[in-house]
């Protein structure tokens, strides 16, 4: 956030080469010339801000620590985006509406009411503004990637990039911006070799249309030394380095499986696994209605688990999934659901278990354990697992990233996981491991003989 006194300022400090001033159609009676209204906004960017917004290129990637000024940042960019172009439909993208409602809207309003005398409205419902000029800017939420879709956008923050769901970029947003040749900024702190990573990553290798910065709290400055000592004081060595030294290979905090899916990683147990023609192929299923559905293709190999499809989609009904089972071309040996698959639908008053033998898909139904047993399953099969990076690459990113709800105002962990993207791809995975759970013996380990017994 930008300190208190960093305020009133004219908008001509946001880029040096555009001419801010605001224009009023209406024409003097005395002259005929076009009125000039010259409007202040409430925002003096810091040094390294101001720098921000001078280096900007069509695709944008800034990583930032905690407190670096990123939403007044991104706020204002779009602020002067909509003023310099009239008619331009603009987009601030939180991970979740709530978030969005709570961070920046307030923000949307505070640096555009200067504006608000020569025209337009904000509308509270919406968390819309609207400019003199026609041009929009408006908050959503990528909780709801569906009421985005068919949307069409010149610019585009999307703030915290790395708790979103990935095809809210590739799949929402690359598309809205197309026709218009539209810019975007992801803007965020590291959670892992993610999505967010995998952006900066790009935009480090790719500098004619994309810019990639990184910020940290060590070398910035913006917080004095002495509160970065009392956060590190207080704060795991790993939180610190996430939250205010931008690392990417930090574990994810809260994270249940993060360590398990490094150690993967580190053991070369995700790349190219191939189909064994040998062995049937056994799906795992979270069957989702409104939200998504998640289904893991594994094939149980000897003593290890291949993992080597994923497969997720919202909105559809259980014909489409039959259809992708068939498309996949696998010989299957079994279908692995949770037990809420039996439960009816008041519409027809049949249960998806029911639908699914009519589709032919025979499932079997996963136990029901509280999700704590689940999650305790699913570290015990995670060392036997190897997993497809390509083929399960979504699958991947949500097993890494699945963890513990924060509690903000006690700033501790909740002991339920947090119900996000992720959250469909874990529990498809955790079915499977408490239907079959996976427990093998180290035969290869030495045996402890007490010696006192050998004669």
């Amino acid at each position: 956030m930008q300190p208190k006194e960093q305020h009133l300022t004219s908008t001509q400090e946001l880029q040096p080469q555009p001419n801010l001033q605001q224009t009023n159609h209406s024409k003097s009676k005395s002259s005929g010339k076009t009125k000039v209204h010259e409007i202040s906004i409430p925002y003096k960017p810091r040094p390294l801000q101001k720098e921000v917004h001078k280096s900007l290129k069509r695709f944008n990637v800034l990583v930032c620590h905690r407190r670096f000024g990123k939403s007044v940042l991104a706020i204002n960019e779009l602020i002067l985006h909509a003023v310099q172009n009239p008619n331009h439909k603009l987009a601030y993208i939180a991970p979740t509406y709530r978030q969005g409602k709570a961070i920046a809207w307030d923000y949307l309003k505070q640096y555009t009411k200067p504006l608000m005398y020569l025209g337009g409205d904000k509308n509270e419902t919406e968390l819309r503004v609207d400019l003199w000029n026609g041009s929009k800017i408006q908050i959503y939420g990528a909780d709801n990637n569906d009421s985005l879709r068919g949307l069409g956008f010149h610019g585009v923050i999307m703030d915290e990039y790395a708790i979103m769901a990935p095809r809210t970029w590739t799949e929402i947003v690359r598309p809205a911006i197309s026709d218009t040749l539209g810019w975007v900024i992801f803007i965020g702190t590291p959670m892992g070799h993610n999505q967010f990573w995998e952006v900066y990553d790009y935009s480090l290798r790719n500098n004619k249309d994309w810019f990639g910065q990184m910020y940290r709290a060590s070398e910035t400055k913006v917080i004095p030394d002495e509160e970065l000592k009392q956060a590190a004081s207080i704060m795991t060595e790993e939180q610190y380095n996430q939250e205010f030294e931008c690392s990417f290979t930090a574990a994810v905090s809260g994270s249940y499986y993060g360590k398990l899916m490094t150690k993967a990683d580190n053991e070369n147990r995700i790349g190219v696994v191939p189909l064994d023609e040998n062995v049937g192929v056994e799906t795992w299923w979270d069957l989702g209605i409104g939200d998504s559905t998640a289904i893991w293709f594994a094939q149980r190999v000897g003593e290890e688990v291949h993992l080597i499809d994923y497969y997720e989609n919202s909105g559809e009904s259980l014909m489409h999934y039959a259809d992708i089972l068939e498309d996949k071309g696998y010989a299957y040996s079994r279908h692995i659901a949770p037990h809420d698959i039996q439960a009816r639908e008041l519409g027809t008053g049949k249960s998806r278990l029911e639908v699914s033998q009519e589709l032919g898909i025979m499932f079997e139904v996963a136990p029901k354990l509280e999700v704590d047993h689940g999650i305790e399953s699913v570290r015990n099969a995670l060392p036997y697992c190897w997993f497809d990076r390509e083929k399960c690459k979504l699958g991947i990113d949500a097993l890494r990233q699945y963890r513990k709800q924060w509690d903000e105002k006690n700033q501790v962990f909740k002991s339920k996981p947090l119900h996000d993207w992720c959250s469909h791809s874990s529990d498809a995975f955790r079915y499977g491991c408490v239907h079959d759970p996976i427990d093998v013996s180290d035969w290869t380990s030495p045996i402890n003989v007490d010696t006192k017994y050998i004669v």
